[in-house]
C-alpha cells in the first residue's frame, strides 16, 4: 500500500484507504462530531481540532412524512431545521442538514443550537447518543479521491441520532468534502 508523508500529495491507494477509514468510523461512531474531532486531531488539521458549525442561511425545510416516521413523531410535534458547514480550522469538512426534535432536548441545548456555532453532537453529548446510519453513498469525487479538490463532495450520509433509551433526537443528512483527506 502506498503512503504519503506530511506535505506530500495523497497517492491513489492512500486516498481510497483514508476515505474508507473515515466512512467506517462514521458508521461505527456515536456521533459525527466525535468522529470528526478525533479525525482532525489525528491528521493535524488545526491547532485546536474542535469543530465549528457555521450556520448556512437556507429556507426552512420541514421534515418529510418519512422523516417524521423515523423520528417517531406525530404530525403535531414540532421539528426544527438547522443547516451548517462543519469546519476544522480553515477547512470545510462537511455540510449538514439537521431535523431535530426540540422537546427531546433541554432548554439549554435548544438555546445553544439556535444561537451558537457548537455542533449538534457536542450539544447533545450529555444525552449519551448513538448514531444509526440510514445510508452512505459515494458521490462522483468519491470514486476518484486522489484527484478530488478540498471543496469536491466525496460522499453523503443520512443518519439518525438516538438517545440512550433509543428515542430519536434528530435525522441528519451530511455531505463530506475532499477537505477531509487533507493532512497538516
Amino acid at each position: 500500500m502506498a503512503t504519503s508523508l506530511p506535505g506530500d500529495p495523497v497517492t491513489i491507494p492512500a486516498a481510497a484507504t483514508l476515505l474508507k477509514d473515515l466512512c467506517d468510523r462514521l458508521r461505527a461512531g456515536p456521533s459525527a462530531t466525535a468522529v470528526l474531532e478525533d479525525w482532525c486531531r489525528a491528521r493535524g488539521l488545526a491547532q485546536s481540532p474542535g469543530l465549528v458549525a457555521h450556520a448556512v442561511p437556507a429556507p426552512e425545510r420541514p421534515a418529510s412524512p418519512v422523516q417524521r416516521e423515523r423520528l417517531a413523531l406525530p404530525r403535531t410535534v414540532p421539528v426544527h431545521y438547522r443547516r451548517v458547514r462543519l469546519t476544522c480550522g480553515a477547512l470545510v469538512l462537511s455540510e449538514a442538514e439537521n431535523w431535530y426534535v426540540p422537546s427531546r432536548l433541554t432548554p439549554a441545548m435548544n438555546r445553544l443550537l439556535e444561537t451558537s456555532t457548537v455542533p449538534f453532537g457536542r450539544v447533545v453529548h450529555d444525552l449519551s447518543p448513538t448514531r444509526r446510519t440510514l445510508s452512505l453513498g459515494l458521490l462522483p469525487a468519491g470514486d476518484r479521491p486522489d484527484t478530488a479538490g478540498p471543496a469536491d463532495p466525496l460522499f453523503a450520509i443520512e443518519a439518525l441520532l438516538l438517545r440512550a433509551d433509543g428515542l430519536p433526537l434528530c435525522e441528519v443528512g451530511e455531505t463530506y468534502t475532499g477537505a477531509v483527506l487533507a493532512r497538516a
